[in-house]
């Protein structure tokens, strides 16, 4: 039987909030006995304080992480020891399903029923899909001439820093730190302050599953403070960061400040997704549509933010979106039935309605929402917002709001269409909708994103490889190229006697 909003509730007052960081194997408060609250987006208040890490932590994290490394614990054991560890944290992940559920919800605000089925039971396929695949790489074997043998073998770059987002905690989690493992490493897990309380409980679970000591650590914290540490380390070998395009750029800084160390960014989205008026279903488009920025609250890099629809078609399409958009009105994360949530923090509701603000100011006009909802209980809802009459040169147009509002430009032609998509700074994804097979394949070609969708929006699985072009970042998370990320290329040659 499903659970109800009662259900959940019930479980919510019972669940243990992790608040520790986790260094070495085990639970610990940061050393200068700083915490701060995590709060909890759907009221307002206070979940728990939990461990404020800062420098020295960051230190302690680190030293742990080199140590088990040169021991070879993790990085020297047999890629088939390494698959079997990782199926097994990918079970315990599934079998607390509920826990981590929650934890997510209670956390960042999203709908229960998306934090069980896309959150945890994605992090959990990712970490085995890593599993599996990593005894089933080989190396190589150069075209030498007979008097010599040349192979090219992959080791583990050493230890990583996985600096992930709040949006989705423990799936990014997981985007970041399966291949990082598989592929041998020692990892340090610096979640976002706005969401820890996953990835602290985690660390538990993969100790159980017979992670070695040290091989994963977890340390929250600021940004500013624990992040710029790792960031800066000089015996960090690899930042690995999912985030806002500002903080990326100051982490490549602090890449040419210390040590050079390798850096994978994926960052902002300000994606395109385009209706053409030969589109094969106007239905399944709109849903597309109001689903690519309407769900997880718009909190997603990958967001459809931008529709760009042939003027022949808008106002048919446009309505069809509001319909949808009607039935994704937000309620409280914990009812089964929400399609939205809260938005993660205060922070970041005024960051959405500031940008409602400015595009009303801006001569846009609100088709739909526009308004913050659900007072009365303390969150931080927005409902369902769309923009009609917008201009590429518009704030709304241009930046990323990370929140549910769609903007609505129009255009007449391919031509068109293709230069307002690549009109951006950004370059992570894109869609289109189109019946014709030469305008489908022309347009993905022409469109500089990592991610081009046709006739769906933000479909795709583990195999596919996921990143952006510009300023959205480098490296690819996902598919068999995210360990490409956390490995070294090694030629040995050999001349033979």
């Amino acid at each position: 039987m499903e659970k109800t909003l009662t259900d959940w509730q019930q479980l919510a007052s019972r669940v243990q909030l992790p608040t520790q960081a986790f260094i070495d194997g085990r639970y610990v408060n940061a050393l200068s006995g700083q915490t701060f609250a995590t709060v909890n987006p759907a009221t307002g208040q206070v979940l728990a304080q939990v461990a404020a890490c800062d420098v020295e932590d960051a230190e302690l994290a680190v030293q742990s992480a080199r140590r088990a490394f040169n021991k070879g614990v993790w990085a020297k054991a047999a890629p088939i020891k390494r698959k079997k560890v990782l199926i097994k944290f990918a079970e315990l992940i599934e079998q607390h399903l509920e826990e981590l559920a929650l934890l997510e919800t209670l956390d960042v605000g999203k709908p229960i029923s998306d934090s069980c089925a896309v959150d945890v039971r994605g992090a959990a396929r990712c970490i085995a899909w890593y599993g599996e695949a990593i005894d089933k790489r080989h190396d190589e074997l150069l075209p030498t001439e007979s008097g010599s043998l040349a192979m090219v073998t992959r080791e583990p770059v050493g230890v990583v820093a996985a600096i992930v987002p709040w949006n989705f905690p423990l799936l990014m989690t997981a985007w970041k730190i399966a291949p990082a493992l598989a592929a041998g490493n020692s990892v340090i897990l610096k979640p976002s302050e706005k969401s820890p309380l996953t990835a602290l409980r985690i660390a538990e679970l993969a100790l159980q599953a017979g992670i070695p000591e040290g091989v994963l650590n977890v340390l929250s914290g600021y940004g500013h403070t624990v992040g710029k540490a790792l960031a800066l380390h000089m015996d960090v070998d690899c930042a690995a960061f999912t985030g806002s395009t500002r903080t990326g750029r100051q982490i490549l800084q602090y890449s040419g400040q210390s040590n050079l160390k390798r850096v994978w960014l994926e960052c902002g989205g300000k994606s395109p997704n385009i209706i053409f008026a030969d589109c094969p279903d106007l239905d399944k488009a709109a849903s597309a549509s109001a689903f690519a920025i309407f769900y997880n609250q718009g909190e997603m890099c990958s967001a459809g933010s931008r529709l760009l629809v042939e003027a022949s078609i808008k106002d048919e399409l446009l309505e069809k979106i509001q319909q949808i958009g009607k039935d994704m009105f937000p309620r409280n994360p914990l009812d089964p039935s929400a399609k939205m949530g809260a938005i993660v923090d205060d922070v970041q509701l005024k960051t959405v309605l500031g940008y409602i603000d400015a595009g009303k100011a801006a001569g846009a006009q609100i088709y739909m929402g526009g308004q913050q909802v659900l007072t009365e209980t303390g969150g931080y809802f927005v409902e369902p917002t769309i923009f009609d009459g917008v201009q590429q040169s518009m704030k709304i147009a241009q930046e990323e709001i990370f929140g549910p509002v769609l903007s609505v430009l129009t255009f007449e032609n391919a031509e068109e269409a293709i230069s307002i998509a690549n009109d951006t700074i950004y370059g992570l994804a894109a869609g289109l909708w189109t019946r014709d097979i030469n305008k489908a394949h022309n347009t993905a070609r022409a469109i500089r994103a990592g991610t081009v969708w046709v006739n769906c929006y933000d479909e795709g699985d583990l195999t596919s490889p996921f990143g952006g072009y510009k300023q959205s970042g480098n490296g690819r998370d996902k598919s068999i190229h995210a360990l490409e990320k956390y490995e070294e290329l090694k030629t040995t040659w050999i001349k033979l006697g």
